[in-house]
């Protein structure tokens, strides 16, 4: 047993588990190492990332730099809108056209993003019916590709300034839209860890290169495109980055306001990466239900996997105690997680501490996060979004 689990244990003697917490503490020096990483760029909040109201508002109540959220679905802006956030860019494009409608009808300042003719044509009719012009961005696609390798996300088909002004030839003449900016996430930067097992090896050493390569290559695209789009529209928000590419992003001048989500929770992926490290402030218990065999204990659930390519590196991490490590062959299961555990100190009825490799996903799993400050805890509970009765995809 090490002293981070007795801390969890005293302070969560009242809790059955399984549960979820936050640390109001560690999320405040998360805050304010994303302040001060962001220099003086805007911050968008990328609400996907955090999944709770009143993280969200917590977070906007520390600076004024926080301002806008990145949605990911219309209806989760809906319902962020019903609790009082303003100033929302929907992060990716929607079919959604009754969604999109009532967005429109709430007269708040709501941006679509758009990467191809038909979300435009359909954001149209949308303020054909409702009278409204409709605010849009135009999503610039920021992989790269190197011999071999390509290097990023497959998301918008958009990836220079003649695509731009040929989208734009076909959206510009449409009366009810306004172009406002542009976005690029450039995941390869921003998502992607160049110290990927705590170590460098030559692996590591081949993304931190590919990463370096990108980020001029990058650059030079974006101050094309919003050159590009400056031809039609007045450009007013450049968006780009993610927690992890903060200080490669906020360099360019044509960048308006950077996003950060995973920040805030600093889930176990960004534990990767050779520039920051921001403190550990979410988690989840999990109860010993099983002992199959000397050296081997059963947890209760766990199952809690990210999104993204099926590796290793999306399963839950144990976090505390320190001799723990999940095992091999099954991983974390829906009904149980088996562990391999060293110097057994644990029995029946005792909690493993875990952390969830992504950040907000970890919030559909749970109806609230409990509430520590400096590992005290009051009993303060925060509603996640399943809290609130919501699930947006």
């Amino acid at each position: 047993m090490n002293d981070l689990h007795e801390m969890f244990e005293d302070a969560f003697t009242s809790l059955e588990a399984p549960f979820a917490f936050l640390d109001r503490t560690a999320l405040d020096v998360n805050i304010d190492q994303i302040l001060k990483r962001a220099g003086n760029k805007r911050i968008r909040v990328a609400s996907k990332s955090v999944r709770s109201v009143p993280v969200l508002n917590h977070i906007f109540a520390r600076s004024d730099q926080f301002q806008g959220i990145m949605s990911f679905a219309p209806e989760e802006a809906l319902f962020l809108i019903e609790q009082g956030f303003d100033d929302i860019l929907l992060g990716y494009p929607t079919v959604d056209e009754p969604a999109a409608q009532k967005l429109a009808e709430t007269g708040k300042q709501v941006t679509f993003m758009v990467d191809h003719p038909a979300h435009g044509a359909m954001l149209e009719r949308v303020g054909d019916r409702t009278g409204r012009i409709i605010r849009v961005c135009i999503d610039l696609d920021m992989s790269v590709k190197f011999p071999g390798v390509y290097f990023g996300v497959y998301r918008s088909p958009l990836k220079s300034g003649d695509a731009i002004r040929k989208l734009m030839n076909e959206i510009a003449p449409m009366r009810h839209l306004q172009v406002v900016g542009l976005m690029g996430y450039e995941a390869q930067i921003a998502g992607l860890g160049d110290r990927p097992d705590g170590t460098f090896d030559l692996k590591t050493a081949a993304i931190a290169l590919l990463k370096k390569r990108s980020i001029s290559i990058i650059r030079e695209r974006r101050r094309k495109a919003v050159a590009a789009l400056g031809e039609f529209t007045e450009v007013t928000l450049v968006n780009g980055g993610g927690t992890g590419s903060l200080e490669s992003t906020r360099a360019e001048d044509d960048i308006t306001e950077v996003t950060v989500g995973s920040g805030f929770y600093a889930p176990h992926l960004f534990d990767r990466y050779r520039e920051f490290r921001h403190r550990e402030a979410a988690g989840f218990a999990l109860p010993v239900v099983r002992i199959p065999k000397k050296g081997m204990m059963t947890c209760m659930g766990g199952g809690y996997l990210a999104s993204g390519s099926a590796d290793a590196l999306r399963l839950p991490k144990p976090w505390t105690p320190c001799n723990v490590q999940l095992v091999s062959e099954e991983g974390a299961g829906e009904v149980q997680t088996p562990v391999i555990i060293k110097g057994n100190s644990l029995g029946i009825g005792d909690n493993i501490y875990f952390r969830h490799a992504k950040a907000g996903e970890l919030c559909e799993r749970f109806n609230e996060l409990h509430i520590l400050d400096n590992f005290q805890y009051n009993g303060t509970k925060w509603k996640t979004y399943r809290g609130e009765g919501k699930c947006f995809l």
